[in-house]
């Protein structure tokens, strides 16, 4: 399902971020949210990889899991999965009818006009619903935006999990790593455990101070720790425990981290009543999978969501670790909200040539105005047109092709792949 009308109908009511709303809704609803209990995951990027780790080990240990992520990479359902898999058509669709039905019946009953709730907020309740009628053990929820006014932040939590913090939507969240740490920090409660990865220490700070005010056990590094074998393999260290050695299904040293947080939510579940093995841990470290995070979508072509300059610091580390190929090229595209030059800038390096591209999102901007934006920044920089068009182009003229700057146009970029479009160079 590419889109749905009932979300369709909300998506102009922006982003308004609160609780009262949402909350109000879900008690008219039956408070689906609190069906079972949730590892809730918040931060600036990792966030999908940690909860499709936690997920595939829950999954393992043989819990019925409920899991909810944003965005969607190609399809709708990817925002509603059962046991690791998004649910079908008929399903979602069935959960959003009765959501935008209710939704209107609200409105009416408090006497609200217009559109009462946004594409998040909707999306989210249909998620919970689902989530009660497959009665599921527990839910794994990923934060939208920020944290204390995010429309998740209605669950019942056993584990809160921050892989890490770094600049992004600083219109909604603050200017600073602290402004941004306090909001994200706004899903801590009382009484349980917070899980962090290697933070930056202005966020540290937030998270030792609320997590001592609230009296929530935090587990962070140095008592999380990673070791690299000589044959790239891992192992972790929690106060629980160890595990390991293991090779991660994740390429990229950034996914260490995120895998670390991982394994320390698991632990935390296991001293909550949701024992998971080492063996399905194991299992689930070696094989989760994320889609457009450093995705080889097809031979010679690597699709990743880095969006922001943390994620593309990630990317250019990854590319930097790899043989260079003699001509390698970065597809290169990102909605209007963010600076191009500074999440570009980390990539430039590691790339000979640039083409600027842009998805089906209505606020992705103009090809022609991004390259404008970034032409000093590279010398071999080319404007582009629609994803579907251009990255047949680049891929037929490149030895190496890297998409990233949006998940959106990542996805699409998938897509294109997975239509069998792209024709590779001759030898």
């Amino acid at each position: 399902m590419k889109s749905h009308p009932a979300l369709d109908a909300v998506a102009r009511a922006g982003i308004r971020l609160g609780l009262d709303r949402v909350g109000a809704f879900l008690r008219f609803v039956g408070d689906p949210q609190l069906a079972a209990p949730a590892v809730h995951v918040a931060g600036t990027n990792g966030k999908g990889s940690v909860c499709t780790v936690v997920t595939s080990a829950l999954v393992e240990a043989g819990f019925r899991v409920g899991t909810t992520i944003s965005p969607h990479v190609e399809e709708l359902n990817e925002r509603v999965q059962i046991d690791g898999v998004p649910v079908s058509d008929e399903v979602l669709d069935d959960a959003l009818c009765r959501m935008d039905d209710a939704r209107r019946k609200w409105a009416r009953h408090a006497g609200i006009e217009g559109e009462v709730l946004t594409y998040f907020e909707l999306a989210t309740a249909a998620a919970f619903v689902v989530f009660a009628d497959h009665a599921v053990d527990v839910m794994v929820v990923e934060v939208g935006l920020g944290g204390r006014l995010d429309a998740t932040n209605v669950v019942r939590p056993l584990v809160c999990a921050i892989p890490t913090i770094g600049l992004d939507h600083q219109a909604e969240l603050g200017p600073d790593l602290a402004s941004i740490a306090r909001e994200k920090a706004g899903i801590v409660k009382p009484g349980v455990p917070v899980v962090i990865g290697p933070l930056p220490p202005e966020a540290r700070a937030v998270f030792d101070r609320v997590c001592a005010e609230v009296g929530a056990p935090l587990w962070a590094p140095p008592a999380l720790s990673r070791e690299r074998h000589r044959d790239g393999r891992l192992t972790f260290r929690t106060p629980r425990g160890e595990i390991g050695p293991v090779h991660l299904g994740m390429e990229g040293e950034h996914q260490e981290a995120n895998a670390m947080v991982a394994v320390a939510a698991v632990h935390c579940l296991s001293e909550r009543g949701f024992a998971v093995s080492d063996a399905a841990l194991l299992e689930a470290l070696a094989t989760a999978r994320i889609p457009v995070r450093l995705e080889w979508i097809a031979p010679g072509v690597v699709a990743d969501g880095a969006h922001n300059p943390d994620g593309t610091r990630a990317l250019a580390a990854w590319l930097a670790s790899r043989p260079r190929p003699r001509r390698r090229v970065l597809v290169f595209g990102m909605g209007e909200d963010r600076d191009p030059r500074e999440v570009l800038a980390p990539l430039v390096p590691h790339v000979d040539a640039i083409v600027t591209a842009r998805c089906a999102h209505p606020r992705a901007r103009d090809p022609r105005a991004l390259a404008r934006m970034v032409r000093d920044l590279a010398p071999d920089v080319t404007a582009g047109g629609a994803i579907e068009d251009t990255l047949p182009l680049v891929v037929a003229n490149a030895d190496e092709t890297i998409v990233a700057g949006s998940l959106f146009l990542a996805g699409a970029a998938r897509s294109v792949a997975r239509a069998g479009r792209l024709v590779w160079p001759a030898a």
